[in-house]
């Protein structure tokens, strides 16, 4: 695959999975039985969007690895959809949310000049929760199931890529040893 088609794919699947997942937080849009799942529990609402939201955060390093930090223009991109079906105050919470998430996946890229591996699980560590809480803050879905589904549905879909990319990176040093 040429570098354009991977820029094309990489890119075009986050802005449409941003979209997808904002649409599964207003339950009225699809069926409520499929984007609720738990509704007033003691540890509050749950939607599916909470358990799939972590491959964004995956297709967010790919697209990002394809056009650097121009990935915040994808996200804002992104938003113009998911302000027009989600309605403006989950938009803004999205954006924000993203923004701030990208911002310090930005620093964790820029300052630790570790391999790609440890910089994915580093920023992990550190933007998965930002943007979880600052998300769920503003757009009034914050209760302890959402954020602790959230974080790790995200941990999960970082775990995979890096595991991925660990193969990839293990399997070109078993090549070059041969």
């Amino acid at each position: 695959m040429n570098k354009l088609t991977r820029t094309i794919v990489s890119v075009g699947a986050y802005i449409a999975f941003i979209i997808l997942v904002n649409e599964l937080f207003v339950p009225e849009h699809l069926i409520e039985g499929i984007t609720q799942w738990i509704t007033n529990s003691w540890m509050g609402t749950l939607y599916l969007a909470n358990i799939i939201v972590g491959f964004v955060f995956v297709l967010r390093d790919y697209a990002q690895r394809e056009i650097g930090h121009k990935v915040l223009l994808a996200t804002a991109l992104a938003g113009i959809p998911v302000w027009y079906f989600a309605g403006p105050e989950l938009a803004a919470a999205s954006l924000i949310a993203f923004m701030l998430s990208e911002m310090t996946d930005w620093a964790v890229y820029t300052f630790t000049k570790r391999p790609l591996q440890s910089r994915i699980l580093l920023s992990a560590l550190f933007a998965v929760p930002v943007d979880t809480l600052a998300f769920q803050h503003l757009a009034g879905y914050l209760t302890p199931a959402a954020f602790v589904t959230e974080v790790l549905s995200k941990a999960v879909g970082v775990a995979a890529v890096w595991y991925l990319l660990k193969l990839r990176v293990g399997n070109a040093e078993l090549a070059q040893a041969a």
